[in-house]
């Protein structure tokens, strides 16, 4: 269609939505189907942090804010990486957007010429690359195979790294594999860091708290302070916080940077939602116990779904330290053909298939730059997680 832009031509929509979306459709239609594409708490928002936003409202904290977030919500964001990170940050290298996907956009958005690469790991969260394409940039997909726990290793970060690059994105806990760095490996990395000062760092520290069996959360710009200045350490509340909805992302970084993003957003969204910020200072401020009994549930959920996977024929289920996904190969059921008559030739066939036959929504691995294997969310109800791996097992014991 001429009319649309052609920046479109370089973007691709995002797989995870898309699945929901089928799945819901489905489910509308009357069929029985267990969605597991979507990355999303199904635990309630806290409720001292609803009753925060109640007392907003009454209080009429409604208008227009600064563009950058309330400095109440700053405030709370600089107490939050002290106490957590062993960063320090002042107000001015603080931002908030509307979710952590603004937050990284806009970083993109500022900083991206054309002919600019951004290395990034993959396994990938999906919008990573279409964000760097819309931005005029290239992503630069670096392969990170199971067999090093699908982490970034320092040799290869090395090799991928160019004069054109301007970025480097990582994600611990990641979405999709919930694979997780320690401080030991992110040292490797940091190292490797450190010898090239054109490259900046992107930490999307988003599944921070969702951790388990012991391991002990850092990241970059503070297991290596000499990249505190070229380091933008992306946060937000939607996950650990239950508030996908809220829509409020933040970040820390350097103040020239911070300054460029909020001009981007000034000229786009403007400030996030006044209701959601003040939700936020509570969620940040309040009460941190809820976390750690919902991260409880959450490593039961994973050891199920682990369990259960590796049961069925064709499928290797490695045990991630973080998150709430797992990410296992189907690549022992390419090839075979289902009763339908169907044969497997891609992971995504394989996913599609399970569709079908089964009412199983997940997410194909070559949409996240790793297959053949499928993602899938295990932040849903413990009944309908084993009544899915179920359905797994029997479709894949199906196949010939």
């Amino acid at each position: 269609m001429p009319f649309l832009s052609a920046a479109l031509d370089r973007v691709k929509p995002s797989a995870t939505i898309a699945v929901t979306d089928k799945a819901r459709r489905l489910k509308a239609e009357g069929r029985n189907v267990i969605g597991l594409g979507a990355g999303e708490p199904d635990f309630d928002t806290p409720a001292n942090i609803k009753l925060a936003a109640v007392h907003a409202v009454e209080a009429g904290k409604t208008k227009y804010t600064a563009v950058d977030g309330i400095p109440e919500l700053k405030q709370a964001i600089i107490a939050k990486f002290q106490r957590d990170n062993e960063l320090t940050y002042q107000p001015n290298q603080i931002i908030v957007g509307t979710g952590g996907k603004q937050v990284l956009y806009n970083a993109l958005m500022a900083t991206i010429n054309p002919g600019d690469e951004v290395v990034i790991p993959a396994p990938y969260w999906v919008s990573y690359p279409e964000m760097v394409a819309l931005a005029g940039g290239e992503p630069v997909p670096v392969i990170c195979t199971a067999e090093f726990g699908f982490k970034l290793q320092p040799e290869a970060l090395e090799r991928a790294i160019t004069p054109k690059t301007k970025w480097i994105i990582l994600n611990s806990p990641s979405n999709p594999t919930g694979a997780a760095y320690t401080r030991a490996e992110l040292k490797a990395l940091t190292d490797v860091l450190v010898k090239h000062p054109h490259v900046w760092i992107m930490t999307d520290d988003m599944y921070e708290h969702l951790i388990y069996d012991e391991f002990e959360f850092t990241t970059p710009a503070q297991v290596e302070p000499k990249l505190f200045d070229r380091t933008l350490t992306v946060n937000g509340v939607s996950k650990a916080y239950c508030m996908t909805g809220w829509r409020i992302g933040y970040a820390g970084g350097p103040a020239q940077l911070i300054k460029a993003m909020a001009t981007i957003q000034s000229q786009s969204t403007s400030n996030p939602s006044s209701i959601s910020q003040w939700a936020a200072v509570e969620a940040l401020n309040g009460p941190q116990g809820f976390i750690k009994a919902n991260n409880k549930v959450f490593k039961q959920r994973r050891d199920i779904v682990v369990a259960m996977l590796n049961q069925a024929s064709g499928i290797d289920c490695p045990r991630p330290e973080g998150a709430f996904y797992v990410y296992p190969s189907c690549a022992g059921a390419i090839g075979k053909t289902t009763p339908s008559g169907k044969k497997l030739e891609t992971d995504e066939d394989f996913v599609s298939e399970l569709l079908e036959a089964e009412g199983v929504a997940v997410v194909q691995g070559s949409a996240f730059g790793l297959g053949p294997a499928f993602r899938i969310s295990y932040a849903t109800k413990t009944a309908d997680l084993e009544e899915a791996c179920k359905r797994i097992q029997r479709f894949c014991g199906s196949l010939r």
